[in-house]
């Protein structure tokens, strides 16, 4: 039995007790937990659930910040046999309503307040059918737990869940269009991440500062959960407060940072003063256009040794591909890396044929990774994956000689001028490279002649001054004419979603709200 539990998510929480004790599982500001007394926890709130008359495959939402309670209380609905439905901390209530409707969730476990939201308010103002308790993280919570006596039924129902059985829901963004709801069983997503962490050399000396999200795969399945695999601690980070995340490296030696670019930018341009941050070894980036500059600097300025980039999706339990550790910098900014152990990556055009190296089409995943599917939704299962198991990504790319995978864009991203296909990530990497430019993020906004034509937002490097006309005029020269923005907007900041991906329809509405375009230069097509 324990070969099967160690091939579920609460198995894997179970033999991390077993194996690193009282060593440090959790540090939560004040709060520190060991290993065991972490399983200890999970059992009680299984327990708790189970007590109540939550059933086997019901669904339980969280709807909270990183923090320790959130483990808990994932790994304990999960090992009574519950599905979590991790919810986006930056949701509006009408949109958590959706995702808690379509999925039917009878209870959801939350915080009081978290960046000026109340989420009890919110729920509260809602139809949620569904929806029989809110349990608020905090004193209620610990009550829920105090209360709970884990016996041997609680076991048993640990014992019952299989690798089959899912693990969770997670919703994907709905960028274009209502959320879908991705499923993923237990066996897969742990199988995935023993080999991402293995790949990644995570070990148990290891510090793990979790800036991502733990609602999203980054946070959660390439978080936390890889640090249960190791016994490497987890150093739970709410929001992504600059001076704090500086002094958590240096106050308890983080060895490991990952995140997505912006994050980095914004370290390298703060003044950290006398912080030490020699402890870093250890960084994935990712979600956004990467300078290989900024590799370097990573490496060289931030002095962190090993910096990776991958690439995945929610569809595939949020991995396909890694990078090398002894990859160059430019390698590492321009492709992926390689698909992981056990699985299969093609390309392949709009009819079907499967493309050569250096010929681009849409990505294609077939494996061990491939999500269950969306939930209760099988025609779009049919539609994203096709009869032979191919996931069809919707993601344009190609593979280099070396067969490492190179992510041109979203196909959804992607616009036409003039009859060119134009894809966003491409020009913002070319943009990028220009030396007043930190952060670029290109749409496709509408034009007469054209149809459309690229609009660049760009932040600038600090203390530069970028000129909009001179940047068109450097477009112009350094990318296809067609590829190249016909306006250019220098902007602070970029809207972000909690994962670090630029929201493309923030900028498109923003784009649509304007009468004419406001701190840029149009230039003649």
């Amino acid at each position: 039995m324990e070969e099967v539990l160690m091939e579920t998510i609460p198995g894997v929480a179970r033999e991390a007790a077993a194996r690193f004790g009282d060593k440090a599982g959790v540090v939560d500001g004040e709060r520190t937990i060991s290993f065991a007394a972490l399983w200890e926890a999970i059992r009680k709130a299984a327990a708790g659930f189970i007590a109540a008359g939550l059933e086997k495959g019901d669904r339980v939402a969280i709807w909270a910040p990183n923090r320790l309670d959130w483990i808990v209380g994932a790994v304990g609905a999960q090992a009574a046999g519950c599905v979590v439905v991790p919810l986006n901390t930056r949701l509006k209530g009408g949109e958590a309503a959706f995702i808690l409707n379509r999925a039917r969730a009878r209870w959801v476990l939350t915080v009081d307040n978290f960046i000026g939201n109340d989420y009890r308010a919110m729920l509260a103002a809602e139809d949620l059918p569904h929806l029989e308790r809110v349990i608020t993280f905090g004193p209620e919570w610990d009550a829920f737990l105090a209360a709970a006596t884990p016996d041997a039924g609680t076991d048993a129902r640990v014992d019952a869940v299989t690798p089959e059985d899912p693990s969770d829901i997670m919703f994907t963004s709905g960028t274009t269009g209502d959320p879908k709801g991705v499923i993923s069983g237990h066996g897969q997503t742990c199988r995935t991440f023993r080999i991402w962490t293995q790949s990644v050399g995570l070990r148990d000396d290891d510090r793990y500062l979790i800036v991502n999200p733990f609602f999203h795969s980054f946070g959660y399945k390439a978080g936390w959960l890889p640090c249960l695999m190791t016994g490497a601690t987890i150093y739970p980070l709410a929001t992504l407060d600059v001076p704090k995340l500086v002094d958590l490296v240096s106050a308890h030696r983080i060895t490991m940072l990952p995140g997505p670019p912006a994050i980095f930018q914004t370290i390298l341009a703060t003044d950290i003063g006398g912080a030490d941050l020699s402890s870093l070894r250890l960084s994935i980036t990712g979600a956004a256009s990467i300078p290989p500059a900024l590799i370097e600097r990573m490496r060289k300025d931030i002095g962190i040794e090993t910096v990776l980039t991958g690439y995945g999706l929610t569809e595939t339990c949020g991995t396909v591909s890694l990078s090398d550790a002894h990859d160059p910098a430019d390698v590492v900014a321009r492709t992926c890396g390689k698909p992981i152990p056990g699985i299969e990556v093609r390309i392949a055009d709009g009819d079907g044929r499967i493309l050569p190296a250096g010929e681009e089409g849409e990505v294609q995943v077939r494996g061990f990774n491939v999500m269950i599917g969306y939930f209760e939704d099988p025609e779009g299962t049919a539609e994203a994956i096709d009869a032979e198991g191919w996931l069809h990504t919707g993601d344009v790319g190609r593979f280099d000689e070396d067969g490492r995978l190179m992510i041109t864009d979203r196909m959804k991203d992607m616009y036409i001028s003039g009859g060119f296909n134009c894809y966003p990530a491409e020009i913002e990497k070319i943009l990028q490279k220009h030396p007043d430019i930190a952060l670029a993020a290109v749409i496709g906004v509408p034009d007469e002649r054209m149809g459309e034509v690229g609009k660049a937002f760009v932040i600038p490097v600090a203390g530069a001054h970028p000129d909009p006309a001179e940047i068109c005029a450097w477009a112009k020269a350094n990318m296809a004419n067609y590829k190249a923005p016909r306006s250019v907007e220098v902007v602070e900041s970029l809207p972000l979603n909690a994962s670090g991906k630029v929201q493309k329809f923030a900028l498109k509405d923003r784009v649509k709200a304007e009468a004419a375009p406001a701190g840029g230069v149009a230039a003649g097509a």
